[in-house]
């Protein structure tokens, strides 16, 4: 089951789940995702109480992936915040541009896998809240 959210900037993705008596496996091919990824990381050993993210992007799109454990992402369009726990590692959340993200609440032992749609460009991120209220307020 697909949900949007921030007016379609946040969307899941099911990803397909093979399931076999010895462990299931899920797909990631580039007819399920909306667009070509061309990186690949993933947060892992986040200690205790600790947040990642506190960002946006201007061009980049991502998708988030809890493949162990869970962990919460707090979205903010400039307009309305949401928090969106992920704790299925057959479903991804597809984030657009312009949405601020942090991601906290990180269960011991999770991690999560983000498949991006550009490869690292500091240029891209906008790393401090205000200046991505002004972002947004010139691209609105």
């Amino acid at each position: 089951m697909t949900e949007t959210y921030l007016n379609g900037l946040v969307k899941s993705i099911e990803l397909p789940k093979i399931h076999d008596p010895r462990g299931n496996i899920s797909v990631v091919e580039k007819n399920i995702i909306p667009f070509d990824c061309k990186r690949v990381y993933y947060l892992y050993d986040v200690p205790s109480g600790a947040t990642r993210g506190g960002h946006a992007h201007q061009e980049q799109l991502e998708i988030l992936i809890a493949v162990s454990g869970s962990f919460d992402v707090v979205l903010n369009d400039g307009q309305e915040q949401v928090k969106i726990h992920l704790n299925r590692p057959n479903f991804g959340l597809l984030i657009r541009q312009g949405v601020w993200r942090e991601l906290e609440n990180f269960s011991s032992g999770s991690v999560c896998l983000v498949l991006a749609s550009e490869i690292f460009e500091e240029a891209d991120y906008i790393r401090d809240f205000e200046s991505f209220k002004s972002f947004k307020n010139r691209v609105s």
